[in-house]
């Protein structure tokens, strides 16, 4: 794995991969397996992931999830820590301290997520972060120019 980029996933990629296996979050997941990028993730954010699969998409989708989990096999980090938490408190609303942090704490180099509401603000920005927020079709992009 040496040499692979660290990409964190939220768990809007995983619900939109579940819910089309040819939309901009699947090719994300597929770009995870390969040379380049390795995906990292949380239990938390997999077990978030599942809950709205489970509420929102259909028997199937469930069954894409955890097909697509299988195939990804993720590196899953532990949850931060409280400390860690604090120190967004004035950057990202409080249910999504754990992605940021958890993001940050794993040191990838891209945090990918669908929720522009509460990632892509001007404070985020500049919060001068060591990673760089995008959505899949963002990061799909930067992909085809590598």
């Amino acid at each position: 794995m040496t040499g692979k980029k660290k990409v964190f996933l939220d768990a809007s990629i995983f619900v939109a991969a579940a819910g089309s296996a040819s939309g901009g979050s699947s090719l994300i997941l597929e770009v995870c397996r390969g040379l380049l990028f390795s995906a990292v993730t949380t239990r938390r954010i997999l077990l978030e992931a599942r809950r709205n699969i489970r509420k929102k998409l259909s028997s199937e989708a469930v069954l894409r999830f955890y097909k697509e989990i299988a195939k990804l096999n993720p590196e899953i980090i532990g949850p931060p820590a409280k400390e860690s938490l604090s120190k967004y408190d004035d950057i990202i609303s409080l249910k999504d301290r754990h992605v940021l942090s958890s993001a940050l704490e794993s040191k990838t180099a891209f945090l990918i997520t669908l929720d522009r509401k509460h990632f892509q603000t001007e404070t985020i920005r500049q919060a001068n972060l060591s990673i760089i927020i995008m959505t899949p079709k963002e990061f799909l992009e930067l992909v085809k120019k590598i």
